[in-house]
């Protein structure tokens, strides 16, 4: 069971990082990682074989979030 889930927000250059969520990002990808670390190197991973990639830097910027899932945050708890 995978801990945490990275989102990873795709947004154009124009749009400022405080308002890039899921509701402004161009694309919006989200991939199951074991912990916040890898929430980070997971959306770089994405990103690098994507079909966006050729934009990143250039007219498009990533930002990345880590939630932690409810099950595993359930668990945690105990």
């Amino acid at each position: 069971m995978s801990a945490f889930t990275a989102i990873i927000l795709v947004c154009q250059l124009s749009t400022p990082p405080q308002a890039c969520d899921e509701t402004h990002a161009v694309d919006v990808i989200s991939t199951q990682v074991e912990n916040q670390f890898a929430c980070l190197h997971g959306g770089q991973d994405v990103m690098a074989r994507g079909a966006l990639r050729e934009g990143i830097g250039e007219t498009l910027y990533i930002k990345t979030m880590c939630r932690k899932n409810a099950q595993a945050a359930s668990l945690l708890q105990r």
